[in-house]
């Protein structure tokens, strides 16, 4: 029985410490984590893929095409008359035909297309360069999110680790309070007071405790780690630096580096150069040709060594009036891109303002913050000093031990949501990926 247990223990040991691995990981391991393991990004890398193949395709429209076409045919009896130069009937007896073979090789290499094919490449390539700057974009909003997730790892932790210091201060105080009241030195109605703070810290550590499983998971999800990992966060995070650019000079950043905004400017050009291609329908194509013919048809004629060479021009004189509504819906999406690019320029800098203020006001909320938790460490002293006096009631004492809980949490909170606003800033002003290399 020992060894049976000894055994199942030694199989099941491995189970519980993968499911119990531990892993300490800072802000820039996960972004980097997260930035590897995103579906969101490994999309936008398919479609640069595609946009690239759309460009090769374009570009190889200036090959030559070449076609190979060969046939073997039975025939019937076919009655064949041949003519003589005099327009008499041929003497003798026809040939017998029944079967016949061919084999034609053509080439075609366009000259002229009315610049059909320069305008595809040129549409092409702006489309595959946005597509690029897509994905610089969706990075952004990886970081970003990333960035997010781990504050909030890290608040939720924050949050379990006071409300369990402070639990521990409210079963003490019950435990003190108990023995007072057994010695009749304390109402019941006070013992109760206390033991009631007790239960409503622990049915918030719960709380903090769903929440801080609850952000492990999606961590984890985020980072491609197996759900059961426990991420431990750092235990002190960066800084927010102590003074911020000048409101236009992240304006300025933003004009020329956000992703979004150069993307819609190409595509705004590739609209333009759709219109263009749609318009060099109007005109004629003018292509070299060159051709090699081979036939037996036996008892009848073989031909061997029949080349030719030559212009073939095409004209598709419907393009006249067929193709008005074609340059019609490209000079709409032209002015369509044009217009939200406008737009997305004054969606910018409304962002731009708007997490400024935001970073600067989570700055002034730490120093307001790290002076509450001063006051009210300092008014729990002074009412812990009163009630041991007789001065104060226990109300007065759980009151003053519930603000000192909240202060503290609030200036941790105010930390480490200065942070999220700052690389918001800079994801705005698109310099959030400069950070994350």
């Amino acid at each position: 029985m020992f060894r049976r247990l000894a055994g199942t223990l030694m199989i099941l040991w491995p189970l519980t410490a993968i499911q119990a691995q531990t892993r300490t990981i800072t802000m820039d391991e996960a972004v980097s984590l997260s930035l590897a393991h995103s579906p969101a990004l490994k999309a936008m890398q398919a479609q640069i893929a595609e946009r690239q193949a759309a460009l090769q395709k374009a570009q190889d429209e200036r090959l030559p095409d070449l076609k190979i076409t060969g046939s073997y045919l039975r025939l019937n009896s076919a009655n064949i008359d041949l003519k003589s130069s005099s327009g008499s009937g041929s003497s003798g007896e026809s040939p017998k035909v029944n079967q016949a073979l061919y084999g034609l090789v053509n080439v075609s290499l366009p000259i002229y297309t009315g610049g059909r094919i320069k305008f595809g490449i040129e549409s092409a390539r702006y489309l595959a360069e946005a597509a690029r700057l897509d994905a610089g974009t969706q990075k952004d909003e990886v970081i970003q999110n990333t960035i997010e997730a781990y504050i909030n790892l890290y608040k939720a932790g924050a949050a379990v680790s006071l409300v369990e210091d402070n639990l521990k201060q409210a079963q003490q105080r019950v435990k003190d309070f108990s023995n007072l009241e057994k010695n009749g030195l304390l109402a019941r109605n006070d013992l109760m007071k206390a033991e009631l703070q007790a239960s409503t810290t622990e049915l918030a550590l719960l709380d903090a405790q769903n929440s801080y499983q609850l952000a492990q998971v999606n961590m984890n999800l985020m980072l491609g780690l197996p759900e059961q990992t426990e991420i431990k966060t750092d235990s002190v995070l960066q800084a927010v630096p102590a003074e911020l650019n000048a409101l236009n000079d992240y304006i300025q950043a933003a004009g020329s580096s956000r992703y979004d905004k150069a993307s819609l400017g190409l595509q705004r050009k590739a609209a333009e150069v759709e219109v263009k291609q749609t318009k060099s329908g109007r005109y004629p194509s003018l292509a070299l040709t060159g051709g090699y013919i081979a036939a037996d048809i036996p008892h009848f004629v073989t031909i061997t060594n029949a080349v030719n060479i030559g212009l073939g021009v095409s004209y598709n004189i419907g393009s006249l009036w067929k193709g008005r509504a074609s340059i019609k819906q490209a000079e709409a999406q032209s002015a369509q891109l044009a217009a939200q690019e406008l737009g997305l320029d004054e969606k910018v800098r409304l962002q731009v303002n708007k997490a400024y203020l935001d970073c600067l006001s989570s700055k002034k909320k730490i120093d307001v913050y790290e002076r509450s938790v001063d006051q009210a460490n300092e008014n729990y002293r002074i009412t812990r000093n009163k009630y041991d006096n007789s001065l104060a009631s226990t109300t007065d004492l759980l009151d003053a031990d519930v603000a000192q809980l909240q202060a503290k949490l609030n200036y941790a909170f105010a930390k480490a949501d200065a942070l999220v606003t700052y690389y918001q800033l800079l994801k705005v002003t698109g310099q959030s990926a400069n950070n994350f290399k």
